[in-house]
């Protein structure tokens, strides 16, 4: 399967260039020669339905960076499968701009961050600003399942944010800090990164009782996430040093 995989995968590369080319695999079940021709009509048959997803993909990012589609100047495909034509005709249609040519796009993400630590060492002038973002949403864990946001996605970092939160039952004295990361209402359908618990807290009705969660972030990514009892001082708290944690089927929602 090694093989075939990494003859389709030559195939589709070619298929960017030419409009027809052969899978040819000789032995590739006992004495059996696999031989299959694939034009690109068909592998641009096969990838459509991925391609037009990235309608909303795009639609997001533009939402997020706060501008117009007419603010766009120029459009930098970045990454091999973006050699598709399919997939420039598709970004020219969603954007309205053709996307540069002069930019190799298994080279962008390359020359970008080059320019950026150039820019970081002082050896480049330039007046652009690079700033890092959470690229998903933090919060903890309430009552019944449900995700309270503290930190918004595409918020700079580093930055720092908390909530007062309060206890669920009377004379509770322990509550457990589940760190989520995502944007759906609820817990199950987010990424938990830890928890942990903070105890002594000081017994009363329910209600009563201030709990203060903190995040910090810093430049790094690194995050601190600390829980405090405001009312008898005790707190605690745990590092997230890593928030990518998302599964393959996760990644496929």
């Amino acid at each position: 399967m090694a093989r075939l995989q990494e003859a389709c995968e030559k195939a589709k590369i070619e298929l960017s260039g030419v409009m027809e080319t052969e899978i040819n695999l000789p032995y590739f079940h006992e004495k059996t020669t696999l031989q299959v021709k694939l034009t690109r009509a068909k592998i641009e048959s096969l990838v459509t339905s991925l391609v037009e997803k990235c309608k909303s993909s795009i639609d997001k990012a533009i939402g997020d960076s706060k501008i117009s589609i007419s603010d766009i100047t120029k459009i930098v495909l970045v990454g091999g499968p973006t050699r598709m034509p399919i997939v420039k005709k598709f970004v020219e249609n969603a954007v309205g701009k053709h996307p540069e040519s002069g930019v190799d796009p298994m080279e962008a993400v390359a020359f970008g961050a080059a320019i950026q630590a150039g820019i970081m060492a002082g050896d480049v002038e330039s007046d652009i600003v690079l700033l890092d973002v959470t690229p998903l949403t933090l919060g903890i864990e309430t009552l019944g399942g449900v995700r309270e946001p503290i930190i918004e996605r595409n918020t700079t970092i580093p930055t720092s944010k908390d909530k007062t939160f309060t206890t669920a039952v009377d004379s509770q004295t322990a509550v457990t800090i589940n760190v989520v990361q995502g944007e759906r209402p609820m817990v199950a359908d987010n990424v938990s990164l830890g928890s942990f618990n903070l105890t002594e807290i000081l017994p009363a009705p329910r209600g009563v009782p201030q709990i203060n969660v903190k995040f910090d972030i810093d430049a790094n990514g690194i995050i601190n996430v600390t829980a405090k009892d405001l009312g008898s001082g005790k707190d605690a708290k745990i590092t997230i040093e890593s928030s990518t944690k998302l599964s393959d089927e996760q990644v496929e929602k």
